[in-house]
């Protein structure tokens, strides 16, 4: 590294937003996702050990996969590079590749390649790496905030190990502004900054698990603010709305609040009432709960709740779900409350809901009785001599298009995991049955 490369760097740690200089450089100072590096977990040894294979990191924004990726950079004797697959090319990982295999066959030294948004890298990029990572020659860190069972190639998959990072808990983010504020060497301590208590529980719920939202709204909020008659800058509740660009609303993701509204939510949907519904959607929304997890609720009401008294719910519900992912927000608003309005006043009816759980029961209870003999497949050479499919009567050959027939396996006649209730299309559907058995008995 020449004069002026050293000073660059210098410059730009110097220079960098506040959540790129508040970084850990050990796991000690990682705060936040225990669940895979608490002590006795296997990441943390193997990171500690020097002994890390390939690892995918996938999460929500500001959660840490970055993070993780910088304090391994800090931690191995490995070589450490970095590509964003945003903007890398083949040649920059053919550049990585020959790199690494000088490393090896020089000095035996392992090179660990970090590829942030893994999941922008199409199909050829990926299997340009597979080689490489299958041999040993790269060891790969991805980081992607989507599904990677979607958006990784498979092979790439199987020779890795997958980490699932959450949202940080409300108090990790508290801890991190509070060491953004007073930490003289990395945060803003120099500027004699003070965060009272409720500013800091407000941007702590508002960052809604990200970190990175709430550490740049302390920097916008420390840099902005006058200084008080004592010389100190003051951030209280009113400078933290203003900084976030939104207004207190008691909504912690991960606290009880969180699933009180959720909860209320989904029962006022349930209980028939819309404007209850539509308060509690507007509750989230605005607190910024993620509309795919709203939508996925939604679902769920219209299946379970609401069933077969009105099939169309579900149709509804699942459209409006893919609609918000291609819309987003804010228009995303108005998909998700017509959604709501429907389930909520949708006839009820959770005996589909119910019919399943019988059924899930009875099979983990009982053996898996044998298929009768004529309602198994009979389109293969053999299956006629071996007596599949025989006598099995088409329904559509009957008047009614049904025709009597057993169905259930031998021991299980008579069983019933179906109760229609009485609601909507459902009384519909039980009336047709009754009509069908009447039918049977004449």
């Amino acid at each position: 590294m020449n004069l002026f490369d050293y000073m660059r760097e210098n410059t730009m740690e110097k220079e960098s937003p506040l959540a790129s200089r508040m970084r850990p450089e050990t796991l000690d100072e990682v705060v936040g996702q225990k669940h895979i590096i608490g002590k006795d977990k296997l990441l943390y040894r193997a990171i500690q050990a020097d002994q890390l294979g390939s690892v995918i990191f996938y999460g929500p924004p500001g959660t840490g996969k970055t993070t993780l990726a910088k304090v391994i950079a800090h931690t191995t004797k490995a070589q450490f590079r970095q590509i964003n697959a945003t903007i890398a090319g083949k040649k920059d990982m053919e550049d990585v590749v020959k790199e690494a295999k000088d490393n090896r066959g020089m000095y035996g030294r392992k090179t660990i390649l970090f590829v942030d948004e893994i999941h922008r890298f199409n199909k050829g990029q990926q299997d340009f790496l597979l080689p490489y990572v299958e041999d040993g020659t790269l060891i790969l860190i991805g980081a992607t905030t989507e599904n990677p069972y979607f958006e990784v190639n498979g092979a790439l998959l199987s020779r890795s190990k997958i980490f699932e990072l959450k949202p940080l808990e409300k108090e990790d983010i508290k801890e991190l502004i509070r060491r953004a504020v007073y930490d003289v060497e990395k945060g803003m301590g120099s500027y004699r900054a003070e965060i009272t208590g409720e500013a800091a529980d407000f941007l702590a719920e508002a960052a809604g698990g990200d970190a990175r939202s709430a550490l740049n709204a302390v920097e916008l909020g420390i840099l902005t603010t006058d200084r008080g008659a004592d010389g100190k800058v003051r951030i209280d509740l009113e400078t933290a709305q203003e900084c976030i660009q939104k207004r207190a609303v008691r909504y912690d993701k991960n606290g009880d609040n969180h699933y009180d509204t959720i909860s209320a939510f989904i029962k006022s949907m349930r209980g028939s009432d819309p404007d209850a519904a539509v308060y509690y959607l507007a509750r989230m929304l605005y607190a910024g709960e993620d509309i795919k997890f709203i939508a996925r609720r939604i679902i769920i009401c219209a299946a379970e709740d609401v069933g077969m008294a009105d099939p169309q719910a579900l149709s509804v519900a699942v459209n409006a779900s893919l609609a918000v992912e291609r819309v987003g927000m804010p228009e995303a608003r108005i998909i998700l409350a017509e959604a709501v309005i429907y389930v909520a006043t949708a006839p009820k009816s959770n005996a589909s809901y119910l019919a399943v759980d019988r059924a899930m029961a009875y099979v983990k209870d009982h053996p898996a009785f044998p298929v009768p003999a004529h309602l198994q497949d009979r389109h293969y050479s053999g299956a006629a001599k071996l007596g599949r499919g025989l006598d099995y009567r088409y329904a559509h050959d009957y008047p009614h298009h049904y025709v009597k027939q057993q169905y259930l396996p031998d021991g299980m006649e008579g069983t019933v995991f179906y109760e229609p209730g009485e609601n909507g299309y459902e009384k519909k559907a039980a009336d047709w049955m009754e009509f069908l058995k009447k039918e049977e008995k004449e």
